[in-house]
């Protein structure tokens, strides 16, 4: 599976998932989150980027909203336990 179809089938679980996560959990802040959440939470964002065919663009916009994504990460990590 290439690289972009991953990060958008990931996006989707995490927008599958969120809506329920968002209502049931407080936000973290970003020093009580796993190497794990931080790194699905990023990849999550990346596909949720404005501009998704722009890798730099997908990048950038991942490392300045991944802290939004880390419930959505937890659900799906924690969906898949």
């Amino acid at each position: 599976m290439n690289t972009s179809r991953r990060i958008l089938l990931t996006g989707l679980a995490g927008l599958a998932v969120a809506p329920a996560a968002v209502a049931a959990a407080p936000s973290s802040e970003p020093g009580d989150v796993t190497v794990a959440e931080e790194r699905f939470a990023r990849t999550i964002a990346a596909a949720h980027a404005p501009d998704i065919n722009c890798a730099r663009q997908a990048e950038r916009y991942a490392d300045a909203h991944w802290p939004e994504y880390v419930v959505a990460a937890r659900a799906v990590i924690g969906a898949r336990v």
